[in-house]
């Protein structure tokens, strides 16, 4: 094998009996693909591009293209040809920029890089920026895939299409495969896409959630940077199997009635040499200009996607996960990152816009132009922006200056409440406005309630670690941060081990500490995650009228003294869910809260319940209310609220339709 320096390509010894592969004639590309590819309007780029085996009149061919405009030459390197420069050259297509070609049989399974000579003659060995599949790190070439797998989720495509997200319920279990699960008897090794899939089709199904959002897929050389540093933005990581292992796992989730989600990632990418960087000698996926083609925080470089060519790459890219792979949404990371000229830069390190603004206004149009391709092309499919500011309208359509995603991450929330429920409950008084802040906006976008990897790595400790107090109080503390999350407007997402009560951080080269679930209090925290993806699935009160100011009332938002909150939730069935928490240590008997209806109340989930670890105080299942008004309500009624919980009631009789 050959040095992994990016200059060069694993080799094999050729044969010198062995005859060059003979190009077949005629192009690769017909002249609308190629005008197509000129404007950046081809979305199914990806089916021509790249490497591709074809029947080609009757004979088995295997067409190469790649776009390399400054390139004086290009040919490909291959098993098939020893990996030598000029055995299989590729012909300019027009003026095009494209340089393809076809060599006679099936290539399939061979590994190959593109050889380009610059503008000044130097020769770079580079990946194929459509690979379908890629070497298992540290090899660095391309492999020429195509899918054998036969899909067995039509039923499910059918009601994806049909499908309203925005009054769905949405609960989402966030994945890193490689650590998510291990065999105990090799622990050291990552389990594959294909090793997973039925594993984790049944653990989420088991514990009610609806999606399965996976850390990024895409081929990666750097497990550290847990696939947000991408090298083949086609191929899923070889680390973890082939591209029809993945198909499977996406398949199986499917099946079982579990959408998946992919973190997709065109915000940057990295400098290796053998990929996308100066990929034909000049800066042509990146801007020229360090101040806009360089990320200052990753150390990688950045998408010019005002080039019509490179705003191609990735919104067929898009199109290529949704429809080929059958994903059913995409979570864009570091949006923020992408819409911000001096996201952080210092003064004179930025370039402003033409009209001397701070927007990235060819980053505004790519998000805008990706929504509503994503919209009209892949109906029922989810885009969802990670966006940490306060850029308006992120999840607003297009025609009315959104940027057209349907749903944002609500970082906001995130951060007040983690910061309130670090607080012991004795200085909560001080902070109560961080747990009801939320509501002040919560209507703004289509919000996400994540709960997500990033709060657990980077020295911050697992979300149990979070929680102030004795270990009794620490997990009662977490118990609660999911009853009042679950019942909070908006969807939500909590990241694998969260559901464990993890006590370490994250560590993507470590399986999740399964074994913690032998012990009561983990055991019950898992309980209780289920219960809640349950319950909640089951009460429309809690995910139809999410993001209208109809869904919500508060019934008690400011009694920071006692540490409690309590609020309704409504359903566009007239269904009502009320839910309360005393986040303080010790119980309330006799609270009154105020309630619409008369009559008897059921106590549907209450996090203090023994088996979930709590101390088993509640309501023995009910209350009854009566016509005394208290708290804006009509009614009320007298409850005890557990020390440290989230209480949830219902009618025992359902109300009538109030839409």
């Amino acid at each position: 094998m050959a040095a992994r320096d990016g200059k060069t390509s694993p080799v094999r010894h050729p044969d010198p009996t062995a005859r060059t592969p003979r190009r077949a004639q005629g192009p690769v590309l017909g002249d609308v693909d190629l005008h197509l590819f000129g404007e950046g309007r081809h979305l199914e780029l990806y089916r021509h591009l790249g490497a591709h085996v074809r029947d080609d009149d009757g004979r088995e061919t295997t067409t190469f293209a790649v776009w390399a405009p400054a390139a004086r030459s290009v040919s490909v390197l291959g098993d098939w040809n020893g990996w030598h420069e000029g055995a299989t050259p590729l012909e300019p297509q027009g003026s095009s920029g494209v340089w393809a070609g076809r060599v006679d049989g099936s290539q399939e399974g061979a590994r190959y890089k593109f050889a380009i000579r610059t503008p000044d003659g130097e020769r770079r060995d580079k990946a194929d920026p459509f690979a379908f599949a890629a070497e298992v790190p540290p090899g660095t070439a391309s492999v020429v895939a195509r899918s054998r797998h036969r899909w067995r989720d039509d039923d499910w495509m059918r009601r994806r299409a049909a499908s309203d997200p925005w009054h769905e319920p949405m609960s989402t279990y966030e994945v890193h495969l490689g650590s998510w699960r291990r065999d105990p008897s090799r622990p050291d090794d990552e389990l594959g896409f294909a090793e997973v899939a039925a594993d984790l089709a049944a653990y989420a199904t088991e514990m009610g959630f609806t999606h399965v959002e996976l850390l990024p897929v895409m081929a990666h050389p750097f497990a550290g940077s847990w696939g947000y540093q991408v090298t083949s933005y086609y191929a899923p990581a070889a680390r973890w199997g082939t591209p029809d292992d993945f198909r499977q796992l996406v398949d199986l989730l499917h099946q079982a009635g579990i959408a998946v989600l992919l973190d997709w990632v065109p915000a940057h990418f990295p400098r290796d040499d053998w990929a996308l960087a100066r990929f034909d000698g000049t800066a042509l996926y990146e801007h020229d200009d360090p101040r806009r083609g360089a990320h200052p925080d990753w150390g990688t470089l950045v998408f010019n996607v005002g080039r019509h060519e490179v705003r191609n790459f990735l919104l067929a890219n898009a199109m290529f996960w949704t429809g080929e792979m059958h994903a059913d949404g995409l979570r864009v990371d570091a949006v923020a990152s992408m819409l911000y000229l001096d996201y952080s830069r210092k003064e004179g390190e930025w370039v402003p816009n033409r009209f001397g603004g701070r927007e990235d206004l060819d980053a505004v149009d790519f998000l805008k132009e990706l929504n509503s391709d994503l919209h009209a092309q892949r109906p029922g499919v989810l885009s969802v922006a990670e966006e940490s500011t306060a850029w308006p309208g992120v999840s607003r359509p297009t025609h009315l200056g959104g940027l057209g995603f349907g749903f944002k991450w609500n970082m906001g929330w995130m951060h007040d409440t983690l910061a309130y429920f670090s607080q012991d409950p004795v200085y909560r008084r001080y902070h109560h406005n961080e747990l009801t802040f939320s509501l002040v906006y919560a209507f703004s976008e289509n919000f996400v309630l994540p709960l997500s990897h990033d709060e657990v790595v980077h020295g911050k400790g697992s979300l149990l670690a979070k929680m102030p107090g004795d270990r009794w109080q620490r997990f009662a503390n977490l118990r609660s941060l999911y009853g009042l999350m679950w019942a909070h407007p908006g969807k939500h997402l909590l990241f694998m081990g969260g559901e464990l009560a993890h006590e370490r951080e994250w560590d993507h080269d470590r399986s999740l500490d399964w074994h913690l679930l032998e012990h009561d209090d983990h055991a019950g925290v898992q309980r209780l995650v289920r219960d809640l993806n349950h319950r909640y699935r089951e009460r429309p009160a809690l995910f139809t009228r999410d993001f209208v100011p109809e869904g919500f009332t508060w019934i008690e938002g400011g009694d920071a003294e006692q540490n409690i909150v309590a609020f309704a939730r409504h359903g566009d069935d007239g269904s009502v869910l009320v839910c309360v928490a005393n986040l303080a240590p010790v119980p309330r008997y006799g609270y009154r809260l105020g309630l619409a209806s008369v009559g008897g109340w059921r106590e549907v989930l209450n996090t203090d319940a023994r088996s979930y670890g709590g101390s088993g105080v509640g309501n023995l299942g009910r209350v009854e209310a009566r016509e005394l008004p208290w708290q804006g309500q009509p009614c009320s009624a007298e409850v005890t609220l557990p020390p440290l919980a989230v209480v949830w009631f219902e009618p025992e009789e359902p109300a009538g339709d109030d839409s």
